[in-house]
């Protein structure tokens, strides 16, 4: 079997790499050599064997109007920051473990926002500009399509 020769402290900085920008696993090929670096993400297990019943909502007395949801920013903020891809969308590195950012974090050029898996790829969406976020249209684990409005930096 042929000795690879490889830098522990490349390695090393692979996975600094992974754990920085939430991703998986990276994979380098460079002509004969194959480094691939992976971290397994802990799913909590699912009681699937319990029933769910579910109450229909209950509909209030016909009267006058609701009122008007609070103003606040909307998905025509130029703050906006929306999803580059299809995908599912994850607020947190991992389950329990706090948001990336929530609403009245500051966050700075380039910190992770939160994470969209598209075809079994984690990818980090950063933030554009350095800021508060005001609002998170999304939820954790929700689909998102192309173009959808995904949070709004102030």
């Amino acid at each position: 079997m042929a000795k690879l020769d490889v830098e522990t402290n490349f390695i090393e900085k692979l996975a600094e790499l992974l754990q920085r920008t939430g991703l998986t696993e990276i994979e380098i090929n460079q002509g004969t050599t194959r480094i691939r670096v992976a971290r397994q993400i802990q799913m909590a297990p699912m009681d699937v064997t319990a029933p769910v019943y579910l109450q229909a909502p209950q509909v209030p007395p016909a009267g006058p109007a609701a009122a008007e949801p609070a103003p606040g920013p909307d998905a025509s903020h130029p703050g906006i920051v929306k999803s580059p891809m299809v995908g599912t969308v994850y607020l947190a590195p991992e389950p329990g473990m706090p948001p990336y950012a929530g609403v009245g974090s500051e966050v700075k050029e380039g910190q992770t926002l939160l994470i969209i898996e598209a075809m079994k790829v984690m990818n980090a969406i950063r933030a554009p500009k350095a800021g508060r976020v005001l609002r998170v249209f999304v939820e954790n684990a929700a689909p998102v399509e192309f173009g959808e409005p995904l949070l709004v930096l102030e």
